[in-house]
């Protein structure tokens, strides 16, 4: 059973260039994991204080793992808003 986490952030205004660079490094980390299939957070094109994110991790407790041992960053002190939804998929 895969988990897919897919949604959107809205950033405080004029922040997000730093939300995504911010992103990078839990990016890098979560694409190293043997277990993360996919990983991308992504300016929106149009809106310019939304961020879309996309994750896909092999198991729960891959996910879990990860969440656990993440790097400690004040990223989220830029984001207004979020609707993500997460998902169990087979595969």
């Amino acid at each position: 059973m895969a988990i897919i986490i897919a949604g959107k952030l809205t950033i405080k205004p004029g922040a997000r260039d730093a939300f995504v660079e911010k992103s990078r490094e839990p990016m890098q980390l979560a694409r190293d994991n043997e277990d993360c299939k996919d990983f991308a957070v992504s300016p929106d094109p149009i809106d310019l204080d939304r961020v879309n994110i996309f994750e896909k991790w092999s198991s729960r407790s891959a996910l879990d793992a990860f969440r656990s041992a993440g790097p400690e960053s004040d990223m989220f002190s830029l984001v207004d808003s979020f609707d993500v939804t997460e998902y169990e998929v087979s595969e």
